[in-house]
């Protein structure tokens, strides 16, 4: 009887000596005597699952193997045989050994990696005076729906941040300089949601966006002056009050200090029946820095406006947010003249006006209040400042910060833009004297127009219009494009305007450039508008406006032109010559531009490594790009500029006779093994 019991449960394994899995319970052990692991690969057996071994003692026992679907029971007991648990532990040792590798080799690659360019650094900032960008509500002034109609503009330059000049509530007496409230949009741009859903479509398109602000002044008609006039509150010191005489419409001010504007730079009010102080013009009154309480303020805007969404700010006029308090007469530029005389500016040394103590602290400050709205990954904070400190550049550098504090990520360069005479000699000296005193490790910037500059084509020449933009977009560093320059835009001639580089933008050759739709502009529109505008552009193969795109897509796409060497090649009164490469790339690019004449010139004599040939890579004129050329014998027109490219492994920088004449920014060398920049090259 147990022997049909016996028959009735046992389990026959298949032909091919595996088993199935027909339901048994995962408790069922199968009889490690009958099938000895040992002999599974060479003894076929017949092996029983859950009855005793005498039942089975006759039976052949075929090999057992691993199945889909096996229980528990049944992996264990694999699992223990000594070729799966040797291979288990070998496997675990290896790994084991492998994670501190991995780790050492990933802090390592972090370690030698150099930083990653930042949002700003990455490309060029499109500076936009909203007034004259685009109209849409046909009143003849641009508006922030305007900005946002033609996003598309600066997505096709292949330009990532817009920098907005002032939209505050203002009277516009110094366009829009003069702020009446530092937290609304003045009417003549739009509302406030305006502004928000401009930010918005500029973040969906990928881009970033930066906006002025104006901290040393106000407009007169700010709701903090008319209080402090009124000696309210907290307010009466929020500006800059002095004892003065004033009889018959005489002011007896308190000291020699003129502003910028010219004249005494003291105005009486007759409400408090004292002087206020102004820097500019006598509708805004300096803010009282030195009253914590005023600084509080600036640091509220900030954040209401970060809060909104914005990229960063240029922070306007930062060294003049403090003055002496001992209220001297500021010294004479030439003492012989007499100082009852004195009106200008430009007759006194700004000793007690401009870059006190105390004024990089404050800056400093809004570096910290915006480095609280920097933690979230890729929302970075920039914050440059407008110092124009043209005649100093040693105080101009002091804005980087030092290599324990940071200040701003780099004041605004306007060297180019205030150089008198243009040669290559001129641009030589001029981006010299930027590289060899801006500080190790900090990123430099170009700009050579803004809303109070003469156009390029206007200042210098429409010939070098193309040439200037080739040197802006392949210098090291941020530059700065004025709204038109990459059109190559005049300036309107008018006796009347005073400000004729603000002339409405020019999109294509309607009424009123596609400015406007309206029957008017608040300024004329230049009448070469008809050959001068995007629209006619974009179909021209050598038009400013497509090399100015080409000339962005090279600098994105090249290592070197991105963030590599700069070595000085030659200058004369012709040409600038200079070249990019990165170490660990054999692509190097020489830049040949000419600010002056016809000219030819040698650069196989300068570089001896040179090679004989070299291809031009792009043009100003657009025919010669893609051309060979005998590196002896370069020759450029008036105005023309060429980038040449050629392969080498030997860098410029190392030699011994370019030493002093390369610079670079943030170091990367690039390793085409592991394809990675890494920094100690």
């Amino acid at each position: 009887m147990a022997e049909e019991e016996s028959k009735n449960f046992s389990v026959e394994l298949s032909e091919k000596g595996g088993i199935e899995n027909k339901g048994f319970a995962q408790n069922e052990v199968l009889n490690e005597k009958e099938c000895n692991a040992s002999l599974q690969e060479e003894i076929p057996e017949t092996c029983t699952v859950g009855i005793s071994s005498a039942a089975v003692q006759s039976q052949d026992c075929e090999v057992l193997k691993p199945f889909a679907g096996m229980p528990k029971e049944v992996l264990l007991k694999f699992s223990r045989q000594a070729r799966y648990r040797v291979t288990r532990e070998i496997l675990f040792w290896l790994i084991i050994a492998s994670t501190p590798v991995l780790v050492g080799a990933t802090i390592a690659i972090v370690a030698v990696s150099p930083k990653c360019l930042s949002w700003w650094q990455a490309s060029p900032i499109y500076q936009i005076y909203p007034r004259s960008f685009k109209d849409t509500n046909k009143d003849g002034n641009g508006d922030l729906k305007g900005i946002q109609e033609k996003l598309d503009h600066i997505v096709y330059l292949n330009i990532k941040t817009i920098w907005i000049t002032s939209v505050y509530k203002s009277p516009l007496k110094d366009f829009g300089y003069g702020v009446e409230d530092f937290q609304d949009v003045d009417a003549m741009f739009g509302t406030m949601s305006d502004f928000e859903n401009l930010i918005a479509a500029i973040h969906e398109k990928g881009l970033k966006v930066i906006m002025d602000l104006i901290p040393n002044h106000t407009s007169d008609k700010h709701s903090w002056f008319q209080l402090s006039r009124n000696r309210t509150g907290k307010y009466a010191d929020y500006y800059i009050w002095h004892d003065c005489a004033h009889t018959d419409g005489t002011i007896t001010p308190p000291n020699n200090w003129v502003s910028v504007y010219g004249n005494s730079s003291w105005q009486y009010d007759e409400v408090r029946k004292q002087c206020y102080f102004h820097q500019f013009g006598k509708e805004q009154p300096d803010l009282n820095f030195r009253n914590s309480a005023v600084q509080e303020e600036i640091h509220d805007i900030i954040k209401f406006w970060l809060g909104k969404g914005i990229d960063g700010f240029s922070i306007n006029a930062v060294k003049f947010l403090l003055e002496a308090t001992h209220l001297r007469n500021e010294p004479q530029v030439n003492k012989s003249h007499n100082p009852e005389s004195i009106s200008a500016y430009s007759e006194l040394y700004h000793d007690y006006t401009t870059t006190q103590v105390g004024m990089h602290d404050i800056i400093r400050s809004f570096r910290h209040t915006m480095d609280k709205f920097s933690t979230e990954p890729g929302r970075y904070r920039f914050m440059g400042t407008e110092a124009n400190q043209q005649e100093n550049i040693e105080a101009t550098m002091m804005y980087y910060g030092t290599s324990f504090v940071q200040e701003s990520d780099f004041p605004f360069n306007f060297y180019l833009i205030n150089m008198e005479n243009l040669s290559g000699n001129s641009i030589f000296e001029t981006v010299s004297l930027w590289m060899k005193n801006m500080p190790k490790g900090k990123w430099p910037n170009w700009a050579v127009g803004d809303p109070s500059t003469s156009r390029i084509a206007s200042r210098i020449g429409k010939e070098y219009t193309n040439v200037i933009n080739m040197l802006l977009l392949t210098l090291p560093g941020t530059s700065t494009t004025y709204y038109g320059e990459e059109i190559g835009m005049e300036n309107i001639a008018s006796e009347n305007v005073t400000f004729p580089e603000k002339s409405p933008m020019q999109w294509n050759g309607n009424l009123h450039a596609g400015f406007s739709e309206g029957n008017t502009s608040w300024l004329p529109v230049n009448p070469d508008y008809q050959n001068v505008n995007v629209e006619v552009q974009k179909t021209q193969p050598n038009s400013t406006l497509n090399l100015y795109r080409e000339l962005n897509l090279l600098r994105n796409n090249e290592l070197p032109i991105h963030r590599g060497w700069m070595c000085y090649i030659w200058n004369d009164s012709n040409v600038f010559v200079y070249l990019r490469e990165l170490d660990g790339l054999d692509t190097v690019f020489i830049m040949v531009l000419n600010f002056g004449q016809e000219s030819i010139i040698d650069l196989k004599a300068l570089v001896s490594e040179l090679p004989s040939e070299a291809t031009i890579r792009l043009s100003t004129n657009f025919s010669n790009t893609g051309k060979v050329v005998n590196t002896k014998t370069i020759k450029t027109e008036k105005g023309e500029g060429i980038i040449l490219e050629y392969k080498t492994r030997k860098t410029v920088h190392t030699m011994e006779a370019f030493q002093v004449k390369c610079f670079v920014a943030e170091k990367a060398c690039y390793s085409s093994a592991l394809n990675i920049l890494y920094m100690h090259c």
